[in-house]
């Protein structure tokens, strides 16, 4: 993979699988735009992967703001004087919950920050990648394919990328440009391990998020930023419209009630 002379936007890429797209997609010679609203986590990032070689930029922006992501992208654009690829990567996962205890306003939220934001992404970078014939590729989520118990909002989010990235291929493939959605399992991030922290006993929640895979182990964020940097090369260039799943077999067949060859525990499937 090549993506020397492109100039790529991820969104939300100061930590998590944002950050390691951006390093991946560094490390093949892009150029990245990358933005979060937090300073501190934002310039952080952007020294350390300065520091690995990736020429990387960070923009302060709330996604949730369509004035800010429409900024962001064209401001990039014009800046770099071209724009390759969108990776609308700004994402998060509420506490479990039934659906009578949320919210309408909490609902609502969640879909600004994980599918508004996505749809903003992409139609603002839209005029800019048909002059590149270039791409945008969405974080969606496995949850988004097989669902999730107590966890409505977020799963709606998720098969709303995934229908996005499906109705917008179409649109957009007679301008050459593509339209792809990454669907990771369990992948190990801050925000996994916050997660795991809020359990009694972190350390064994963590190794059931491992079980859940058949490779035995969750994905690290660079992995599916090794996937997302394929989408957004040229050796990709016939593959659109796609939920490409990243979750180490996951989603193979039935799990449930698996002796643990650890520690003897039946485990039940996520």
């Amino acid at each position: 993979m090549d993506l020397k002379g492109k100039v790529c936007v991820v969104t939300g890429g100061s930590m998590g699988i944002g950050l390691g797209c951006c390093r991946v997609m560094g490390g093949y010679g892009a150029k990245v735009v990358f933005c979060s609203p937090d300073f501190g986590d934002g310039r952080s990032a952007e020294q350390a992967l300065r520091d690995d070689g990736v020429d990387a930029t960070w923009i302060e922006a709330d996604v949730r703001d369509e004035d800010a992501v429409r900024s962001l992208i064209d401001g990039t654009a014009a800046q770099h004087g071209r724009l390759d690829c969108v990776v609308n990567n700004v994402g998060s996962h509420p506490p479990a919950a039934e659906i009578g205890d949320i919210t309408t306003a909490d609902f609502e939220a969640l879909v600004r920050l994980n599918l508004t934001s996505t749809f903003w992404g992409c139609k603002y970078a839209t005029p800019h990648l048909k002059q590149t014939r270039g791409s945008i590729v969405n974080m969606a989520s496995k949850v988004g394919q097989v669902g999730q118990a107590r966890a409505v909002s977020y799963v709606t989010t998720k098969a709303g990328q995934i229908g996005l990235t499906k109705a917008l291929a179409l649109d957009l493939g007679p301008f050459g440009v593509r339209v792809n959605a990454v669907c990771p399992a369990g992948v190990r991030t801050p925000m996994m391990e916050a997660w795991a922290g809020t359990l009694d006993d972190p350390d064994s929640a963590l190794q059931r998020e491992d079980a859940n895979h058949a490779l035995g182990r969750m994905a690290t964020i660079d992995e599916v930023g090794e996937v997302v940097a394929f989408l957004a090369s040229d050796a990709a260039r016939f593959v659109t419209g796609q939920a490409v799943s990243v979750d180490g077999g996951a989603g193979l067949g039935y799990q449930g009630k698996r002796e643990s060859r650890k520690t003897g525990e039946q485990e039940g499937r996520k």
